[in-house]
């Protein structure tokens, strides 16, 4: 299980990265001016962008109880994971795909090249 700390340290972490409040005031992490993450509410769940509806078909087919979406959601790359049934590195590598599918490339790059 992670907490909203650990989505925090972890969004927190990446290069450009501004926490700011979004929907009703829930945290939001961006770069510039677009969203990597947010933590949302009813159900309360990680939402983070994926390179493709494909690969967002596949996280939830792998393991629906983790990977969800709502029909609001539908037709995008937008994949909700629950809270509850990740772990802090499981998180990490989620937002940090989030992170490299929406910072600006540029950013993406020399991040890559110093790690």
């Amino acid at each position: 299980m992670i907490s909203h700390d650990d989505v925090r340290r972890i969004a927190a972490s990446l290069p450009g990265s501004h926490e700011q409040a979004t929907y009703g005031g829930r945290p939001s992490w961006r770069t510039a001016a677009r969203m990597f993450t947010w933590i949302r509410d009813d159900p309360e769940a990680l939402v983070v962008w994926l390179p493709s509806e494909e690969d967002k078909v596949a996280m939830i087919a792998s393991d629906p109880g983790r990977f969800f979406t709502t029909p609001h959601y539908d037709g995008t790359p937008i994949l909700l994971v629950s809270l509850d049934a990740v772990d802090v590195e499981e998180a990490r590598e989620i937002i940090t795909e989030s992170w490299r599918v929406r910072a600006p490339r540029t950013l993406v790059r020399a991040w890559e090249a110093a790690t």
